[in-house]
C-alpha cells in the first residue's frame, strides 16, 4: 500500500493535518492506535485562539463551531482579592472561542468522513522505517501485519507514541520544563460562574473557572504534585476553590 503522508495519530492535530492536507490535494492515510470511541471520550482544553479558528474554518471543519462556540472579548485575572478585566479586543483587535476539544474532534472526524480519505483505527504495534531515506509504515490490524509506503511521516501521536521513538537518540533534542506542583481539573454540568474565564493568582495557590459551554463549567485548583484525585472530597474540591476567588464570587 502507498500514500503520500501517513499521519500517525488521530488527535486534533493529526485530523486538522490531514483536513489540510487533503484539501490541498494531498494523499493522507491516518493510524490510530485507539477506537474512535475512546478518541472521543477524551477530555482536554476548550479555549480556540483565533489562529486555531481560522485554521479550523479552512480545513472545512468550522461550520458547527461557528454556530455553537462562544466567543470571548477578553478574560479576568484576580489577585489580592480584586478582578482585573484583560480587554483582548480593545488590546490586540482579537477574540478566543470557547468550544471543547471533544467537540473539534467530532467535527474533524466528520468532515474526514466526508472527504473519504482514510482512517484505521486500532492499528496495533505501529512502527516506522527508515524515515530519513525512503519511509514506510507497519502495523498490525485484526491480527494481520500490514506496511504503508509514503514521502513522509507525520508524527502527531504524543510524547509517548512510536513516531517519538523512531527518530535516533543522536538526533533528538527534548527541552522540558518541570514545574513542582500539579493541577486537579473538575468538570462540572453547571452554568459557569462568570461570563468570561477567571485566572486566580492566589496565596494559597493559582485556579482557573472555565467553561465549556453556557450550561457545562470546568475549574482547575493548583495541588502538590504528591496528591491524588481520591485525597479530595467533592467538598473539599469547592471549599478549596471558594477560598481562592474574590469575595464577588
Amino acid at each position: 500500500m502507498r500514500t503520500q503522508v501517513v499521519i500517525i495519530g488521530s488527535g486534533p492535530s493529526g485530523l486538522l493535518l490531514g483536513q489540510l492536507l487533503h484539501r490541498a490535494g494531498i494523499d493522507t492515510l491516518i493510524l490510530e492506535q485507539r477506537t474512535r470511541e475512546y478518541v472521543l471520550g477524551r477530555i482536554r482544553a476548550g479555549v480556540l485562539e483565533q489562529g486555531s479558528v481560522a485554521l479550523l474554518h479552512e480545513a472545512g471543519a468550522g461550520a458547527r463551531m461557528a454556530r455553537e462556540g462562544m466567543i470571548h472579548y477578553g478574560t479576568e485575572i484576580a489577585f489580592n482579592g480584586r478582578r482585573h478585566r484583560i480587554d483582548f479586543k480593545e488590546l490586540t483587535g482579537k477574540n478566543v472561542t470557547v468550544y471543547g476539544q471533544t467537540e473539534v474532534t467530532r467535527d474533524l472526524m466528520d468532515a474526514r468522513a466526508i472527504s473519504g480519505a482514510p482512517v484505521i483505527y486500532e492499528a496495533e504495534n505501529v512502527s516506522l522505517h527508515d524515515v530519513s531515506g525512503k519511509p514506510f509504515v507497519r502495523y498490525t490490524k485484526d491480527g494481520n501485519t500490514h506496511e504503508i509506503s509514503c514521502d513522509f511521516i507525520a508524527g502527531c501521536d504524543g510524547f509517548h507514541g512510536a513516531s517519538r521513538q523512531a527518530i535516533p537518540k543522536d538526533i533528538i533534542k527534548t527541552y522540558e520544563r518541570v514545574y513542582p506542583f500539579g493541577w486537579l481539573g473538575v468538570l462540572v454540568d453547571k452554568p459557569p460562574i462568570a461570563d468570561e474565564l477567571i485566572y486566580v493568582n492566589h496565596p494559597r495557590g493559582f485556579a482557573l473557572c472555565s467553561m465549556r459551554s453556557a450550561t457545562r463549567s470546568r475549574y482547575y485548583l493548583q495541588c502538590r504534585l504528591s496528591e491524588k484525585v481520591e485525597d479530595w472530597s467533592d467538598d473539599d474540591f469547592w471549599a478549596e476553590l471558594k477560598l481562592r476567588l474574590d469575595a464577588d464570587i
